[in-house]
């Protein structure tokens, strides 16, 4: 057997060509992201410009960290409903805080620190009470929920000398003509640089292993194989609760206040982006890379319905249900047809491999 016979028989995943097939529905992600852009190019024009960009990435800095947070979880085949109302507790303490004199610096300390306390909540419940984690992070949400509801239901707006805004300065990259520059904001800086902290923890570090062994479909053979599951699980929760507090000082740097309702929904449009990004609901395969994407895809969509200013609010939801819907149709469709290729080669081979094996008899 040749060593790339070799390595199609050990990785069903791999096509002739050595594609990854869990990586296609992120490629696709990619193309529809490309095709969006030249879509509005095509039907508002003024789409590809440096102020575009800009405002697409700056004003949805906040979804990156959210998408990627999500992304834990799910690669474990669980969810995380509790990072929307961790963004509504956050930014109402922080808010409050803020305008009672409290420095900046304890102020988004503070607001992290909601963050990893409730993911570290949620990850307790699934650790050591075998909670599912669709009901432990639903305990928590209305936890959040009604905390924030308590300190304030009115919207908790900070001043202008508030050192909360810097997340929401930009520096000017590249000066265009007529006001098409590319700015790059401190909110938009401090999630690239979540996304690269998340992409090592999951793609270069023994703990990121653990996570894709605990998703589907054998759950069962991280446990068998001795890795730390229980920990695991409850480092997943930790950390997706830490972004989603990190995601909340992003979005209050950006707008200027925090308020109870803040966040209402955030947990289903980052299960959305990571979806769209490629990170199979089922678990076992995901890129924090393609959540990103994910996320830019449903930004970009937002962003041309904003554009064309004839679709009413409530289409919303729908165009999004269906986008999520088509691309989870195509992940399926493109992951099975792939394994089944795969196996189907690795099958040949075997056989292959035993026919050469079988010693010829004498007449």
């Amino acid at each position: 057997m040749s060593a790339e016979q070799a390595t199609i028989a050990v990785s069903p995943h791999k096509t002739r060509r050595g594609i990854d097939s869990t990586k296609v529905p992120t490629y696709v992600a990619i193309l529809v992201l490309l095709a969006m852009f030249v879509a509005g190019q095509g039907a508002y024009g003024r789409f590809f410009r440096f102020n575009t960009i800009s405002s697409l990435l700056n004003d949805n800095a906040y979804l990156l960290v959210l998408a990627v947070a999500m992304t834990f979880p799910i690669l474990t085949g669980g969810i995380d409903l509790s990072i929307g109302a961790i963004v509504a507790l956050s930014s109402t303490v922080g808010c409050t805080l803020a305008v009672h004199g409290v420095p900046a610096v304890v102020v988004i300390i503070v607001m992290i620190a909601i963050g990893s306390l409730t993911g570290l909540l949620s990850g307790t419940l699934i650790k050591f009470f075998n909670m599912q984690p669709f009901i432990a992070t639903l305990a928590t949400m209305y936890l959040c929920q009604g905390i924030a509801a308590m300190i304030s239901t009115v919207p908790v707006v900070l001043g202008g000398d508030s050192g909360l805004l810097i997340f929401g300065e930009e520096w000017k990259l590249i000066d265009g003509r007529k006001g098409n520059d590319l700015k790059f904001s401190v909110g938009l800086f401090v999630a690239l640089v979540m996304v690269a902290i998340a992409y090592v923890t999951l793609h270069r570090t023994r703990s990121g292993r653990t996570i894709y062994a605990m998703g589907a479909p054998a759950k069962q053979s991280a446990e068998l194989m001795g890795l730390p599951t229980r920990w695991s699980r409850q480092l997943i929760y930790l950390m997706s609760g830490t972004l989603a507090g990190v995601a909340s000082v992003i979005y209050v740097g950006n707008v200027g206040k925090g308020q109870n309702v803040m966040g209402q929904g955030w947990e289903l449009n980052a299960v959305c982006a990571a979806v769209i990004g490629g990170t199979i609901i089922t678990g076992g395969a995901g890129y924090v890379l393609g959540s990103v994407v994910g996320a830019l895809v449903f930004a970009t969509m937002n962003l041309i319905i904003t554009r064309d200013g004839t679709v009413p609010p409530a289409a919303t939801t729908i165009i999004t249900g269906a986008m999520l819907l088509v691309f989870v149709v195509i992940q399926r469709g493109i992951v099975t047809g792939f394994e089944r290729r795969g196996k189907a080669r690795s099958q040949a081979l075997s056989e292959e491999s035993h026919d050469d094996r079988e010693p010829a008899t004498s007449s």
